[in-house]
């Protein structure tokens, strides 16, 4: 796919969301960037402002499959993956694939689940597969998880560890909506929910083309040792205890490039980078005293003040 069919075929996602989810536009941009970049995305948001809507919206605009999985204490990791099923008719056991064998898959409530069905997801979300009984499974291509945790929460909730937190490519807020934008949405369903309307602007087949388009985008080296500078020096800051690992400096460099599709560009800028850092970054980020997204962001934005920019 070439650059001009990539960057149209990403904006008319994002312009498909836009008929759903009211005034977030920064927000499905960096949904759809995450999406381009194969990794996954982490909403992090009080109840009630869209983010399971804007997960199905994402799958109906891909015309793919979508699955919700509902986080609580009593999950089990064979709730997730699926597992060995006794099939009377065989007399034998037969695998039976759980809700994470969708393109699209909704974590809700991450942090209500107990660790061990946290780490469930892990192989799914690195490896794209899910391993049972020895044998291993391939899960669908694109595969996508939207993880929300609800950071006003606390009674019965198991913080996620910095190893589940750093599969997540980006983290992402709606946030509420300004007066006029609520009454725009509230407007928008007073009859019918805009997402029963909502029809597929792409295919699995044209993602996984976006996806390998995204790949070929053009990365100077200098931005790349830009990056790897912006990570490692969010390690030698004195508010963080542990800073962000080299996946960091990955996932800056890829979303980067997805970035790049979305501005109809077929190399990635400086300013890329630096819009994207904070969303790339201060999930990862262990910060000494009382943790925050609010404050491990302030380091990201000092840490981007501090790092030479590379110039042409």
């Amino acid at each position: 796919m070439d650059r001009t069919a990539a960057t149209g075929a990403a904006l008319r996602i994002i312009e498909n969301l836009e008929r759903v989810i009211v005034g977030k536009r920064f927000t499905l941009e960096l949904a759809v960037a995450c999406l381009l970049a194969e990794g996954h995305l982490l909403l992090q948001d009080v109840p009630g402002v869209g983010k399971t809507v804007l997960a199905r919206a994402l799958a109906r605009s891909m015309g793919v499959t979508f699955k919700r999985i509902q986080c609580t204490p009593d999950l089990l990791p064979s709730d997730i993956t699926g597992g060995p099923v006794y099939d009377p008719a065989t007399g034998a056991l037969r695998f039976v694939p759980g809700p994470v064998f969708a393109h699209v898959v909704l974590a809700d409530e991450l942090n209500r689940t107990t660790p061990r069905t946290q780490a469930s997801l892990l192989e799914a979300m690195d490896e794209r597969q899910v391993s049972a009984d020895g044998t291993t499974y391939p899960l669908p291509r694109p595969f996508f998880v939207i993880g929300t945790l609800n950071p006003v929460e606390h009674h019965g909730a198991y913080p996620l560890p910095e190893g589940q937190l750093d599969r997540f490519l980006l983290t992402a807020s709606l946030g509420y909506l300004t007066l006029e934008q609520e009454v725009e949405m509230v407007t928008r369903q007073a009859r019918v929910h805009p997402l029963e309307d909502l029809a597929p602007v792409t295919g699995p087949d044209e993602v996984r083309a976006l996806q390998d388009a995204v790949r070929a985008v053009h990365v100077d080296r200098s931005l790349t040792e830009y990056a790897v500078r912006i990570v490692a020096t969010t390690r030698e800051h004195p508010a963080v205890q542990l800073g962000s690992s080299p996946r960091g400096s990955l996932g800056l460099t890829r979303a980067g490039q997805a970035w790049a599709v979305l501005a109809g560009r077929s190399y990635v800028l400086p300013d890329d980078l630096k819009r994207l850092a904070p969303a790339v970054l201060a999930h990862r980020l262990i910060m000494r005293g009382a943790p925050g997204t609010a404050l491990a962001r302030g380091v990201v934005e000092e840490v981007l003040g501090q790092v030479p920019v590379p110039v042409a």
